[in-house]
């Protein structure tokens, strides 16, 4: 009896089964889907940083000095070690240097050119020959191939053959050049300590060509004389999971002292790998965690709605079970039918979710951030998504019970008693558990804000889980729900006054109906505040992340496009690389800048140097972390300039004739028409008259070119002791003598002779970041002194901002105008700064970042804020929470719709015999209408405003402290909540119109309803 008494029983009240079924059904598929979604998430973002890593990020290296006795050992252990490491044997490559050679027919110079051999595996998978062919071994001669721009340096090619000796091994070695080569990625950051390799020569105290490639096995035999070697593994870690990242680190980070252990002594390890895993177990945990924070919140809100549900069948019921206990059933017959009939629901709800879950997340992978980042979620039911499912099934079956266990005490006396009007505080507010809550989530709120994220150290020392962290954002939306309900019996009288003064019925008996029974309209308030909330928080974080993630990617490169490499190079000389790039396409500003650290009265500081008559249109700083808009900032920041002389023209070799009375080092600094400024050595002055010829042919590069006209700005020379006279005589540019000042100075430690007058002294104008001006104790507007570079001027503060572009979190910076500086520097008889990086302003930078990557040989590295954008965009761990929040989003308002349908259709069913009387004393269906619609107004209207003021309050706590970096690091700049109203709003009137149908749905159904009672009478 007992199994078809459960199914009678339940399809007797099959509104209510029904709405039962869909919020366990709803609870569980979403919250498996969750699961399914942040285990998959942390996957593919593992994934995703180890298929975007560098080569200098994954490489390990291994070097030690070898002789062809001990190599072979020493890579067999190496090998052995590195295999044991990994967990898939990672690709090895050996590579040597040679001493010094000497160039052939230099044997008795006291200085000669050099040479040096190399070897490196698999040289030609990352080059292609130029000409002739890979080298061999071939007995007495060494078959040795040379790159492109060691070939162009020494003359080498294909076919020559000489012999060479070595400065520490006299062995004559016979040597063939075979092949020419050129290497894919001269300047990538495999070749980063291959200098000589990339490049081809090294000028120093000698001049070194090279190195000739030589077989592994040639260079064993040849030249393995105590010379280094270097074993760089470069490992597959595609399939890498997040379970693997911390105990492939400890391995990796112990290959150097069991290297040291097994004989190694010599062996030095070196791996950037072990502190990525470490960092990316460290975000993956963050990630996994802070997708918690949406999953509790949803898990709270179906809790509540199942809870209402069940209350309300238990409600419904209450007669019943109090007829059947009078008859002899006892607590455990009605505790077995209430459960037999909440599993009857539950179990088929545990069984769909896991395979409804993998649609769902389908539909997750049509987001745009999500689908941007090729990231595509299709996992499938395992034995953890069942757990996870039967659990939630579970737990919301024992929801179901609670309420009819709760009653099944009463007898039918007590329950006849019971019914009638509700008290006007609940049991929670009496006892006031919702300020206690609020307590504790006030507690979680600020332990997160304290650690910056929902993980803390666990007492084995490793990071962890915090639940109370995660906890926090979910307690404070039901705490601070709750209290809102306090204001329920306040407002629904003060609508009772108000309504009860006019002369319109509905209005009066809607509000006089709620200030009678405000517990009744309590649940669904506190459903659809909590609703409400949930989605206006996910959308605010979900804003906000994306906005960060903007603000970020302006931050770091600081102007649309930002170029940075060394200053000077044989392809663009000092003087061409501007030319160079302020004509790469869609390039519509530029400016030449200074970016370095330097020291700042004792305190490491970034200087930049950017030309600020251009900083409001390539600056990118965002308005909230100054005082002051840049425009008015640029203005401030431009100080007294520095004179210069023009040269007509476009020479191309500059003469200059003086006179010095003692041997004196000088040099000589110009500037083009983009603002760089540039020292060229005279050498040393003699005594007497002086002609120094200068080809200015050298600062444009093989392939630059100079942007005219150039202007002499100085002479700045420096008396090694004494003062000497210096004196110009004579300037001429192409033969043509140029008008030029007489120049005459007397020299003394570090002097100026200046072409045109020097700016006069004064403060430096300067923006300085405000941990930078608490040191110095200097406010906006203030002038003291500060001492860069161990030289001590005067600056005076134009701006403090909160964090300057381009810098990290908490690193000081110090921005002046480049003009302003450069000039203040000539002043002071210093050398200019270079130009090292170059700012540039386009409305689209693919043309330009695609033409730089077809110019390897110009060797700048291009940091583009789109690109970036959309890197950290489509970082699966830092947008992971997005998709999180909006699938507890959608299921959040699912679950506000369907608890208001249930708890408004079950509150007009139980008052159809008060409709009915209403409708016989001459009340109009309109009017019936009307009250309906008061009363469900109130709940409405009351949990919009409540709930949008309590995700204001949550997003503004909470919010900024859950926004982090892919590697789960603070946000520089910081974190600004973006709560987006226009959405907003569109989403809350889009609920108002779904509920306000609801409630146009029931009103129409009654009046229906009466229709068919008025015929049947």
């Amino acid at each position: 009896m007992r199994g078809p008494l459960v199914v009678k029983r339940a399809f007797s009240e099959p509104l209510l089964l029904l709405a039962a079924f869909g919020s366990i059904l709803l609870a569980t598929t979403t919250l498996v889907a969750l699961t399914m979604y942040a285990s998959s998430i942390a996957d593919a973002g593992v994934r995703r940083t180890m298929e975007t890593a560098s080569y200098r990020q994954i490489a390990a290296t291994i070097s030690a000095p070898v002789t062809a006795q001990t190599f072979p050992k020493f890579d067999q252990a190496v090998r052995a070690e590195l295999g044991k490491a990994y967990t898939r044997p990672p690709a090895l490559t050996t590579s040597f240097r040679s001493d010094s050679y000497v160039m052939p027919g230099q044997d008795g110079r006291e200085r000669p050119e050099l040479l040096r051999f190399g070897s490196y595996d698999g040289l030609d998978r990352h080059a292609r020959l130029v000409s002739g062919a890979w080298p061999r071994e071939a007995g007495d001669r060494v078959e040795a191939a040379i790159s492109l721009s060691a070939a162009s340096a020494t003359g080498f090619k294909t076919g020559q053959e000489f012999t060479t000796k070595g400065r520490l091994d006299p062995r004559p070695v016979k040597v063939r050049i075979v092949g020419v080569f050129q290497l894919n990625d001269p300047f990538g950051e495999r070749w980063a300590g291959e200098q000589l390799l990339s490049r081809g020569v090294e000028r120093g105290d000698f001049t070194t060509y090279g190195p000739l490639m030589v077989p592994r096995q040639t260079f064993v035999a040849r030249f393995a004389t105590n010379v280094n070697a270097t074993w760089t593994a470069e490992p597959d870690l595609r399939t890498l999971t997040p379970a693997q990242l911390r105990p492939m680190a400890r391995a990796i980070d112990q290959v150097g002292a069991r290297l040291k252990a097994d004989g190694c002594g010599s062996c030095v390890a070196a791996s950037r790998l072990p502190e990525m895993l470490t960092q990316l177990d460290t975000a993956s945990l963050v990630a996994r965690s802070t997708m918690l924070i949406p999953v509790l919140q949803l898990l709270l809100l179906a809790a509540y709605a199942l809870m209402l549900t069940a209350r309300l069948l238990a409600d419904h019921r209450r007669m019943e079970v109090a007829l059947l206990r009078s008859r002899g059933a006892g607590t455990v017959r009605l505790a077995a039918l209430a459960g037999g009939e909440a599993l009857l629901v539950a179990l088929p709800c545990a069984v769909a979710a896991p395979f409804l879950g993998p649609p769902l997340l389908a539909l997750v992978n049509q987001l745009p951030w999500i689908k941007a980042s090729g990231v595509r979620l299709a996992p499938s039911p395992d034995l953890g998504t069942f757990l996870v499912s039967f659990g939630v099934a579970l737990a919301a079956a024992v929801l179901l019970v609670l309420p009819a266990l709760a009653g099944a005490r009463r007898t039918y006396v007590e329950e006849q008693s019971a019914r009638g009007r509700g008290g006007g505080r609940g049991l929670i507010e009496r006892a006031g558990a919702d300020v206690a809550l609020l307590v504790v989530a006030g507690l979680a709120i600020w332990q997160l804000q304290h650690y910056g994220a929902p993980v803390t150290a666990t007492a084995a020392g490793a990071l962890g889980i915090d639940p109370l962290i995660i906890s926090g954002p979910a307690l404070a939306l039901l705490a601070g729900g709750m209290l809102g309900l306090r204001l329920v019996p306040r407002i629904s009288k003060l609508a009772e006054r108000l309504t009860s003064r006019r002369p319109t019925l509905a209005p009066a008996l809607g509000a006089w109906q709620v200030s009678r029974r405000p517990l009744k309209y309590a649940g669904p308030a506190l459903l659809l505040t909590m609703a409400i909330a949930i989605g206006v928080v996910s959308m605010a974080t979900a804003s906000t992340w994306r906005a960060s993630q903007l603000d970020q990617a302006r931050h770091q490169v600081g102007a649309d496009l930002r170029l940075s490499g060394p200053p000077d190079g044989p392809e663009l000389g000092a003087l061409g690389r501007g030319t160079a790039f302020a004509a790469l396409p869609g390039v519509t500003a530029y400016s030449p800048g200074f970016r370095g650290q330097t020291e700042v009265s004792g305190e490491s500081a970034l200087l930049l140097g950017v030309d600020a008559t251009k900083l409001g249109t390539l600056f990118h700083m965002r308005p909230d972390l100054s005082p002051q808009p840049v425009g008015e900032m640029s203005r401030a920041l431009v100080g007294d300039q520095a004179g210069k002389l023009d040269i007509p023209g476009q020479p191309s070799m500059l003469t200059l004739r003086a006179e010095a009375d003692a041997d004196l080092p000088a040099r000589l600094v110009l500037s083009d028409a983009l603002g760089v400024w540039r020292d060229l050595p005279l050498g040393v002055l003699h005594k007497g008259e002086n002609r120094i010829d200068l080809d200015l042919r050298a600062l444009a590069g093989r392939t630059g070119k100079i942007t005219y006209p150039l202007s002499l700005r100085g002479l700045v020379a420096g008396a090694p002791e004494g003062t000497v006279n210096l004196t110009l005589t004579g300037l001429s540019a192409d033969g043509r003598e140029l008008t030029t000042p007489r120049l005459a100075t007397k020299v003394t430690r570090s002097t100026v002779a200046p072409f045109a007058p020097l700016p006069r002294p004064g403060p430096l104008p300067v923006v300085l970041t405000a941990d930078l001006a608490a040191s110095l104790k200097l406010a906006a507007g203030q002038v003291g002194p500060a001492s860069i570079d161990r030289r001590v001027l005067q600056v005076k503060v134009v701006a403090v901002v909160e964090s300057m572009p381009t810098t990290a979190a908490g690193q000081k910076a110090v921005l002046a105008d480049w003009g302003t500086l450069q000039s203040y520097e000539l002043a002071a008889a210093q050398l200019p700064r270079p130009a090292t990086e170059w700012w540039l302003a386009a409305d689209d930078t693919a043309p330009a970042v695609k033409a730089l990557k077809s110019r390897p040989e110009w060797d700048v590295t291009a940091l583009d804020q789109r690109e970036l954008a959309a890197q950290l965009q489509d970082d699966p761990l830092a947008s992971g929470l997005q998709g999180a929040l909006m699938l507890g989003f959608l299921a959040a308002l699912v679950f506000a719709a369907l608890g208001f349908l249930v708890n408004a259709a079950v509150a007009a069913r139980e008052r159809r015999g008060e409709f009915a009387i209403l409708r016989a004393l001459g009340v109009s269906s309109r009017q019936v209408f009307g009250l309906l619609a008061m009363e469900q107004a109130f709940v409405i209207g009351l949990s919009l405003a409540a709930g949008t003021g309590l995700a204001v309050v949550v997003g503004v706590l909470v919010v900024p402290h859950i926004v982090l970096t892919g590697q789960a690091s603070a946000v520089t700049p910081g974190v600004v909540l973006d709560i987006p109203w226009g959405a907003t709003v569109a989403m809350l009137a889009l609920v108002a119109a779904v509920l306000f149908a609801i409630v146009a749905g029931l009103a129409r159904r009654l009046r229906g309803d009466h229709g068919q009672l008025v015929e049947e009478r």
